[in-house]
């Protein structure tokens, strides 16, 4: 299937994208998770979209995935948000893979399979993200690791079966060493129930402790230098995490526009007696939004298809990469905002959907890469490293 060919309705066709938009403001309300999206989404298949169809999935590219991400955060962007970071694991499957790299194999039988994968990174206060680790992986003499600390953000929080994670290992002989692997869910795990966000609630993205979690040796798939590196598997988390991120603030930059544009069409001005289509004001500030929004779409696509043609960016892929989804969060916040304004007050109602997209476009600003390390890692490549 290629980019040229494939239509999104043909995994997320019109009538489960209505019923997945029926149930969002429901699962914001309540603060739940949605289960029953995730169950029609795996119903769908939509877990193994990245899997080859040798094994069992749609053999979907990045590409072609980040146009389903788009479509499915116009719906519901907590539920989009929440799978993205199942498909994060699943696409680092398919870019290793791509390379000749087989280290992520049972992911991708496991996706096909029905195994939820779950984003273990993110700490708090650790701002080297993928180059640092406050969790210990101790090594084990069967080879196995058993990790202890604590992680943040963990979406698909009470429902995730399996957990991909990072942690340092100090007693290497040649130096520490950044174990990745991944953990089954064990009373060795606790999942707190401490999601209570602005936005974005339905991702229930809780606090995960871990209290000697054991990765058994064949889930312990990569054991590098901490710090800036050039492993695959780096590459591969980062660039699958910032292109699906882009996605999902993408599609809530559209449904906003759509939902503008329909007010707009619709509202009548009590001044002039005709709707605010008409309006000059309105028409310039529908406009930025338009032209703002139809810059993200071809940017998430050429970069995602120069992942899936292993396009060599060398050192520039991280701040394409990071920058890629600093404009589009930026970009959605903007047309959110605007939008805002287009509806006018009944916009900032918690049962507006607007109102509700304007909560959940928040979360943007806070994933890797926030906008300081978007910018000094644009500097880095303009104008070298700063000077000792």
């Amino acid at each position: 299937m290629t980019s040229s060919v494939f239509d999104p309705r043909d995994i997320l066709p019109d009538d489960l994208i209505e019923r997945i938009r029926s149930r969002a403001a429901g699962y914001d309300a309540q603060n739940a998770f949605p289960v029953e999206d995730l169950s029609e989404l795996t119903a769908a298949g939509y877990l193994s979209v990245l899997v080859p169809t040798a094994l069992g999935g749609a053999g979907l590219s990045i590409a072609e995935v980040a146009l389903l991400q788009q479509r499915l955060a116009g719906a519901a962007p907590a539920t989009a948000l929440a799978i993205n970071m199942h498909l994060v694991w699943t696409g680092v499957a398919k870019v290793l893979a791509d390379r000749g790299i087989d280290d992520l194999g049972f992911v991708q039988e496991g996706a096909v399979a029905g195994e939820v994968f779950a984003f273990g990174i993110s700490e708090a206060s650790n701002d080297l993200v993928l180059f640092g680790s406050d969790t210990d992986a101790a090594p084990q003499p069967d080879g196995s690791y058993a990790f202890t600390g604590t992680k943040i953000f963990t979406s698909l929080g009470p429902v995730w079966t399996q957990l991909g994670l990072h942690g340092l290992d100090t007693t290497s002989s040649d130096g520490p060493k950044m174990v990745y692997a991944f953990v089954s869910r064990s009373d060795a795990i606790v999942t707190r129930d401490d999601w209570d966000t602005v936005g974005m609630r339905g991702t229930q993205s809780r606090t995960t402790e871990l209290h000697g979690a054991v990765a058994a040796p064949d889930r312990v798939v990569r054991k590098i230098a901490p710090g800036p590196n050039s492993d695959p598997i780096v590459f591969g988390i980062f660039s699958v995490f910032e292109v699906l991120l882009a996605s999902v603030y993408t599609g809530i930059a559209r449904r906003a526009l759509d939902l503008a544009v329909e007010v707009a069409k619709t509202r009548t001005s009590k001044k002039t007696g005709k709707t605010y289509s008409d309006d000059p004001d309105i028409r310039w500030r529908i406009a930025e939004m338009a032209l703002a929004y139809d810059a993200l779409g071809p940017q998430i696509a050429s970069l995602s298809e120069d992942i899936d043609a292993q396009t060599d960016h060398g050192a520039r892929w991280f701040s394409l990469l990071s920058g890629l989804k600093h404009r589009a969060v930026v970009s959605a916040k903007q047309i959110v905002d605007d939008a805002m304004l287009v509806a006018g007050g009944s916009s900032y109602r918690s049962a507006s959907e607007l109102g509700r997209l304007y909560r959940d476009v928040l979360a943007g600003m806070f994933h890797p890469s926030d906008p300081e390390s978007a910018h000094s890692t644009a500097a880095s490549a303009w104008l070298g490293p700063m000077s000792s």
